[in-house]
């Protein structure tokens, strides 16, 4: 197995943790950073018996792929038919089986699972266990369960989001049963080193209307009122119309609602001379294998699926991604944009094209972010607070982070409709009215002003009042530092005046100005904000 620096670092991070005495590891690592090579090697150095844990059929095939891929044999725990199946999809792939009942390495269902007996005698005997996309882990589900079942099994949790849409916590101290978390390099750092590739993303108009679409327990949009509000739209005559406008002759992977949807967007595909097929739930191991061949070969141009090639699913590369399926659940829409972002021969970028406002929904993957096992409070949005909203060019539909002024790819600029307060220009002070930009500067500039408390006030209290506007002078100093080292990072990476003021509104909730008239408390609560995103920068 070939193996780059960081699986290898995450992998001995992974010995240290179970030396030092965590049972169950939590690995995060970003969709196309190779977790499944991760596991495989893993696998292949346990001396004793191991589980590697899946949670769908179409899962355990892929799992057992890769194991078969590196030449380890293994059992399989899963239907009779799904084993016959995985048998065939082996022989299809590698022309021989890696099937093996007396194997000492397991791929198992975790449905198939837990129907065996709870006293089933090599139980014990399993010493290393395996869930895949461990976000689903809790305690009291049946993964939790799953696990429960091996007593003498340290675990290893590999996920590329360590997050759940119902808030959750994933560590032992919480809902889950992870003792530590080790984290990857990011999205971006992999982009950087060109383990992935970059992206464009575009964002046409949309009449989907989700207003009457409510989240269900689990954190994402309820199943039924969300087809309901698909169906209304015009999304899969728009998924079309805008692939071949944007991204015609490019291999791609359209993720619809349901199987009805993805039905009529195929036979749309097909229709304007785009070779589709529908891949689901419903579809054969083997049949969905055959199709992935023909992918492969671009015998077939699009895959149309309903929440098949999102998680864990190993997808040969793809040129675009077209969304259909709205998800409020940012661990499904990083799994999809994923995705995309697997290097291919003379790929300069994927495309990814958002009918369904995923995008803003969520932000973009590859921003900073800072994993925990901990839960959080659910929120009407799952991307991180200090992410810099996106905007979608209404000349072209690209979308970008709105610390810029024009559209990085046409050019175009939209001025503001009102200039009358930061608000309306994103904190960018060169878009302000002169006028308010005046009263501004001037209320900055008075914080610095000499104060004379009045003469009849007792000597005690006149020096209250000054002292308190002395700490009041020294707090907006030190805030004032901080924002010109933070401004000077970013000055430095080459950004412009105008998106160094839209950063720091974005990030902070304020603009520069209105920082600088700020009391006592406020001043050190934001200049503490401050120093901590230039940590996070570096």
């Amino acid at each position: 197995m070939q193996l780059r620096d960081y699986q290898i670092n995450l992998i001995q991070q992974t010995y240290n943790c179970w030396a030092n005495g965590a049972k169950y590891v939590l690995m995060q690592l970003s969709t196309g950073g190779g977790k499944t090579v991760i596991l495989s090697k893993v696998i292949s150095e346990h001396q004793g018996y191991s589980i590697a844990i899946a949670h769908r059929n179409e899962l355990v095939s892929q799992l057992s792929l890769t194991l078969a891929r590196f030449g380890i044999r293994h059992n399989i725990i899963a239907q009779r038919s799904t084993i016959r199946e995985i048998i065939a999809i082996h022989h299809l792939e590698l022309q021989k089986s890696y099937y093996d009942p007396n194997a000492i390495c397991v791929v198992a269902g975790v449905d198939s699972l837990m129907r065996l007996p709870e006293d089933t005698s090599w139980f014990s005997r399993i010493t290393l266990m395996i869930i895949d996309e461990a976000h689903h882990v809790l305690k009291n589900n049946k993964w939790g369960k799953a696990a429960a079942l091996f007593p003498n099994a340290r675990g290893l949790l590999p996920t590329a989001t360590p997050i759940r849409a119902d808030g959750k916590g994933l560590g032992a101290y919480s809902d889950g049963l992870a003792d530590t978390l080790l984290v990857g390099p990011s999205m971006r750092d992999l982009i950087k080193r060109e383990y992935l590739t970059d992206y464009r993303i575009f964002a046409p108009p949309s009449d989907l209307d989700l207003s009457n679409v409510n989240i269900s327990a689990s954190g994402d949009y309820s199943p039924e009122p969300l087809r309901t509000a698909v169906h209304k739209s015009k999304i899969t005559g728009d998924i079309v119309a805008h692939y071949l406008k944007i991204a015609s002759g490019k291999q791609g992977v359209t993720f619809a609602v349901d199987i009805k949807s993805a039905a009529d967007i195929a036979a749309e595909f097909r229709l304007y001379g785009v070779n589709a097929e529908v891949i689901s739930s419903k579809t054969p191991p083997l049949v969905r294998q055959q199709l992935m061949r023909k992918f492969r070969n671009r015998e077939l141009m699009q895959l149309v699926n309903v929440d098949i090639l999102g998680e864990g699913v190993d997808v040969p590369a793809i040129e675009v991604i077209s969304m259909g399926r709205p998800t409020h659940s940012y661990c499904t829409f990083a799994q999809q944009f994923g995705r995309s972002l697997r290097p291919s021969e003379n790929k300069n970028w994927a495309i990814i094209i958002d009918h369904v406002n995923n995008i803003m929904r969520h932000g973009l993957p590859d921003a900073p972010r800072i994993w925990t096992l901990d839960a959080r409070e659910r929120k009407s949005k799952s991307s991180p607070d200090d992410v810099i909203p996106l905007k979608s060019c209404i000349n072209c539909f690209s979308v970008y982070t709105r610390f810029l002024r024009n559209c990085p790819h046409c050019g175009h600029y939209q001025p503001p409709t009102n200039r009358s307060a930061p608000l309306f220009v994103d904190g960018d002070l060169q878009e302000l009215d002169p006028k308010i930009l005046a009263q501004l500067r001037g209320e900055a500039e008075q914080i610095f002003a000499p104060i004379n408390p009045p003469s009849h006030l007792a000597p005690y209290i006149q020096g209250s009042i000054i002292k308190k506007h002395e700490t009041k002078m020294q707090e907006q100093l030190k805030l004032r530092h901080a924002i010109a080292t933070w401004a000077a990072y970013l000055n430095r990476e080459g950004r412009t005046d105008s998106e160094i003021y839209r950063t720091f509104y974005h990030t902070f909730n304020i603009d520069i100005l209105t920082a600088q008239t700020l009391g006592t408390s406020q001043s050190i609560v934001l200049n503490s904000k401050i120093v901590d995103n230039m940590a996070k920068m570096g």
